[in-house]
């Protein structure tokens, strides 16, 4: 049931053509590289979003402007081939998401301007110098996922009576991801809770992740990444067979047949990450564009996956659950 809907409604008139198109050659268009961490399917809202967005601002797919998608499907090391082939191919932006794979494209090129849709901690990381003046050539915008890891614990913590043990899943060559569990560890021992750690490289780490758990814990948390979310279905299946409740940031996961979600709601990221390329294509140095953060939040419940392992989720919880999926 949606109860909001933030992507609007598709369609509609397309603006007047953007100067830098009608400024192009006969033949060539305005390129922008899109570098996906995870999948086309796992991100088809995420891009359609952005798609949409650009259609609003006048760029339109095909007629003004042009755009090269390539996927990584959660392997870490095809960011920097992908990077290195848009240096190649010239494009005038780079879109991305995720930190790993924006580092990736910094490291491969500082004249093509770069913007990413997430980033855990862009200043920390090194890719902008200050959220307000980000100088370089990588802008975007910071989903702040560490920060909301405590109100996933305290939002797991209702969904699950007398929860007194957690196990945390991240993939630790995630730089942010390992941020992300400090805030796990912290927000668990405020309330007094056990955790389990378990650290990932790659998907085939995640089977004898969950074996090393047996009882050890009563609920999972999962810590945003495109490893992860490459492998949603693995990881759900194996948390529904220890009858484990999950929590993560990103929708996308209960709809694989997670518990809950509690995060930014990425497509509404994206569509600003329209705004971003617009900009830049018209000119604009993507230095002098500030970091900006996520305004709007949402609340996903899976109600299947509540009954399948004989949770009754609070009626609070659920009035205050911006999509519950039956």
């Amino acid at each position: 049931m949606r109860r909001r809907d933030f992507l609007g409604v598709l369609g509609g008139a397309a603006a007047a053509w953007p100067v830098a198109a009608r400024a192009q050659q006969p033949g060539k268009l305005p390129t922008i590289g899109f570098l996906g961490a995870a999948t086309a399917s796992a991100r088809s809202q995420w891009v359609a979003a952005f798609v949409q967005r650009l259609r609003e601002l006048g760029w339109i797919e095909g007629r003004t402007v042009a755009i090269e998608y390539r996927w990584a499907e959660g392997r870490s090391e095809r960011y920097a081939e992908i990077a290195a082939e848009f240096v190649r191919l010239k494009v005038d932006v780079i879109v991305t998401y995720a930190t790993p794979p924006t580092i990736a494209a910094k490291e491969a090129t500082a004249v093509i301007p770069i913007v990413s849709a997430v980033m855990g901690d862009p200043v920390g990381a090194g890719l902008v110098g200050s959220l307000a003046r980000p100088g370089g050539n990588v802008t975007g915008l910071s989903n702040q996922s560490a920060d909301l890891a405590g109100k996933q614990v305290e939002l797991l913590r209702e969904v699950v009576p007398g929860l007194r043990r957690l196990a945390v899943l991240a993939n630790v060559g995630n730089p942010v991801s390992g941020v992300e569990m400090g805030e796990v560890l912290a927000a668990a021992k405020a309330l007094g809770l056990d955790v389990v750690t378990l650290e990932i490289r790659r998907a085939e780490d995640i089977a004898p992740a969950f074996e090393t758990l047996k009882g050890r814990a009563q609920a999972l948390y999962v810590a945003g990444d495109p490893l992860m979310i490459t492998n949603r279905v693995r990881v759900n299946t194996f948390a529904l067979v220890a009858r484990l409740p999950s929590t993560y940031n990103q929708r996308e996961y209960v709809e694989a047949g997670g518990l809950m979600s509690y995060g930014p709601n990425f497509p509404d990221l994206f569509r600003r990450a329209g705004d971003y390329v617009d900009k830049i294509l018209r000119g604009t140095k993507a230095g002098e564009i500030p970091v900006e953060q996520p305004t709007k939040f949402d609340l996903v419940i899976n109600m299947a996956t509540a009954r399948a392992l004989g949770l009754v989720v609070p009626p609070a919880l659920l009035a205050r659950a911006d999509e519950v999926i039956e």
